[in-house]
């Protein structure tokens, strides 16, 4: 999955701490994980890293964009 816009701080939140012992409850390597040599998740930590795993996992038509409807009826088709 590729998520866009300024969600990194989120994201690593949600993920958890690289080290599974040392990650909240709550999140995805709190719950699931074990050690770090076998985590079931990874991120990237920043943009630039993100876009050459981008590149090297997905193919440009793999990617789609993603708009709610909500945003026409809050803010108008500009």
């Amino acid at each position: 999955m590729v998520w866009e816009g300024g969600v990194i701080r989120y994201r690593r939140k949600l993920i958890g701490a690289t080290d599974p012992q040392k990650s909240e409850p709550g999140t995805i390597r709190g719950y699931l994980a074990v050690v770090v040599g076998r985590n079931i998740i990874h991120g990237n930590d920043g943009p630039e890293t993100a876009k050459d795993e981008i590149n090297l996992w997905f193919k440009p038509q793999e990617l789609v964009s993603y708009t709610n409807n909500a945003v026409k009826w809050i803010y108008g088709d500009n």
